[in-house]
């Protein structure tokens, strides 16, 4: 198939209503049996990607890396190294070109603006897909992701691997086990003040390895490739390797960086889905760069027996939670360990504070003798080997699209409401609207520059 006809099946209907899909060339995802090895193509080798790389090439067992794509070849360099064998390739569009046929599943793993267009492609091709977080750039294209990945019943991965570990389960036992009653309040943020990077300070030409303009992809705004004072004080390139996070034109911030990670603990526990409220607040908006804090409030409905709750998110050094509940970053479990938390579940019989790796029930004096469930959640695979098995026709992966695609949505619906100008609306999920509030509306779907159009 040709590079124009790629082109052509990357269009989607304009996005109305729910983001309707006009799906054509579309193939279901095939099964795989057990035995066979999955022919996997990576897209994106630095940093995560080389993480997906390292750990899909472990289970060699069950897989075969058959292509590698990147637009840096120094990024890249230790995958090509690693694995000699798979093919290599700096755009996407040609590698399905050559080898549409000898690709089972696709591991995507490029800056967030770059994730929509090989996501689809492989989806409509009729592959199996893992993508890194935050799935998408803008929430229509997160819905459209998620839609189609049900559509083509394939087998697919939101890279919020911390979903494997073992407090998270124990955490999710808890809640769902009525530890701490009905939970009314969630607080969930991540710390720090990254944000507003440097501005260029010097225009030069992109380095020799880097195809500057496969980089930018459907970014719709050109960039000159630029230098800048990076986070840690030394000058590197504005946007590569990694301060690109920053920038809206490519990055989602602090949000998009973390929330996939750290609302998954209360998604996965509270059986979220979609907010039907969203309120945004924080420092003044800059038209380029993501900010250093921000504050979410995610109104959620009844869900069964639990009742509606909000959930506060936060991009800031201080939670809101600390002072409100007299907590602080350094509380520690029953066995003198430090939480390191970044969520606290404020329930009717109690709280839970937890982070990634160990949590506590408080008031620690009430939960002294507490005795904890049979455990229910069985322990993973391993997170890689989840995609792997539901490729070869075992049971979906945990953070498969069809659950991990509403919170990332919900997500970049925190930073578009910040964007928008601080913005409070009603959400209505089933047909994608920001109810009376235009600023919002205009934001949903992203813009794509001439020749990556929907």
């Amino acid at each position: 198939m040709t590079q124009c006809n790629r082109r052509e099946m990357l269009k989607v209907s304009a996005f109305a209503g729910a983001g309707a899909l006009i799906l054509t060339n579309g193939i279901l995802a095939k099964g795989q049996s057990p035995n066979e090895k999955l022919a996997i193509a990576c897209i994106g080798l630095g940093a995560q990607g080389n993480f997906q790389v390292s750990n899909l090439g472990k289970l060699n067992q069950d897989v075969e890396l058959v292509a590698l794509c990147d637009v840096d070849d120094l990024r890249a360099g230790k995958a090509y190294e690693n694995f000699p064998k798979a093919k290599k390739f700096y755009d996407f569009r040609e590698m399905f070109d050559k080898m549409e046929k000898s690709i089972d599943a696709v591991a995507v793993s490029t800056p967030d603006h770059s994730h929509y267009h090989p996501v689809m492609l492989a989806l409509r091709a009729g592959k199996h897909v893992y993508c890194e977080k935050p799935l998408a750039h803008s929430v229509a294209e997160c819905r459209i992701i998620t839609e189609t990945a049900a559509k083509m019943k394939a087998a697919t991965q939101l890279g919020c691997q911390r979903h494997a570990i073992k407090n998270m389960h124990r955490v999710v036992e808890l809640i769902q086990s009525g530890a701490i009653g009905q939970v009314t309040e969630v607080y969930s943020w991540i710390g720090g003040e990254r944000g507003m990077p440097e501005k260029p300070t010097a225009f030069v030409d992109p380095p020799a390895l880097l195809r500057w303009d496969l980089w930018l992809g459907s970014c719709p705004n050109h960039w000159n490739y630029s230098v800048s004072k990076a986070l840690n004080g030394k000058e590197e390139g504005t946007l590569v390797p990694y301060n690109w996070r920053f920038w809206w034109d490519f990055g989602t911030g602090e949000t998009g960086n973390w929330a996939c990670h750290i609302l998954d603990i209360p998604y996965w526990a509270l059986n979220l889905k979609y907010p039907v409220k969203v309120s945004a607040a924080g420092p003044e908006v800059d038209a380029e760069r993501t900010p250093k804090e921000m504050h979410i409030v995610y109104d959620y409905p009844a869900r069964g027996s639990m009742p509606a709750l909000k959930l506060y998110w936060s991009h800031t050094k201080k939670p809101l939670c600390y002072e409100k509940y007299g907590l602080n970053s350094g509380m520690k479990n029953k066995a003198g360990e430090k939480v390191n938390p970044n969520n606290l579940f404020v329930g009717t019989k109690g709280m839970l504070l937890t982070g990634f790796d160990r949590h506590v029930l408080l008031p620690e004096e009430k939960f002294a003798d507490f005795e904890y469930p049979k455990q229910f959640i069985p322990d993973s695979p391993g997170f890689h080997k989840e995609w792997v098995l539901a490729c070869k026709g075992g049971e979906p992966a945990t953070c498969h699209f069809g659950y991990s695609g509403a919170m990332a949505e919900t997500a970049i619906l925190g930073n578009t409401a910040f964007r928008a100008g601080h913005k409070t609306f009603d959400w209505d999920a089933e047909n994608l609207t920001a109810v009376n509030c235009p600023e919002v509306q205009a934001a949903l779907k992203p813009e794509f520059r001439k020749g990556w159009e929907y």
